[in-house]
């Protein structure tokens, strides 16, 4: 099983407000690049969107090391997920899960591979960070652009 190396990252200008997403993949020394924007949307939504696209672009299982800066989009996949889904998309207070739509793709994403989902600090330096974010970024800069 192949071991794929992402950083994924979502940006928003505005909370609601122009977004865009971004994913490093990294396999045997090469580097794929990829990114997308929307109009409306929430910066946890873009986080979930990097993340998605990203095992998306996997065309067979990987052994997936997943390094994300948002703490909603980690602890979203190790520990409450499974809750989730066993109370039918209800939270702990019984409240409708936010953005269930895209939990439920990244579930269905995440369920192809073999996942370690790992947290690291953003703006701090870290290479895979760093261009996952300017990813995200340019996704919105060129989207602006284009209106």
């Amino acid at each position: 099983m192949k071991t794929v190396e992402i950083y994924s990252d979502g940006a928003c200008r505005g909370n609601p407000g122009m977004g865009g997403w971004g994913a490093l993949l990294s396999f045997n020394g090469q580097e794929k690049r990829i990114l997308g924007y929307e109009a409306e949307t929430t910066n946890n939504r873009m986080e979930l969107m990097a993340s998605i696209e990203a095992l998306k672009t996997l065309n067979q299982p990987c052994h997936v090391i997943l390094w994300t800066d948002s703490q909603y989009v980690k602890k979203g996949m190790t520990e409450w997920l499974a809750g989730w889904k066993a109370k039918n998309w209800r939270t702990a207070s019984n409240q409708a899960v936010k953005n269930q739509d895209l939990w439920q793709q990244l579930d269905l994403q995440a369920q192809r591979h073999q996942i370690e989902w790992r947290w690291v600090k953003g703006h701090a330096g870290n290479y895979g960070n760093e261009i996952a974010d300017q990813l995200a970024n340019q996704a919105i800069d060129q989207a602006q652009k284009a209106n």
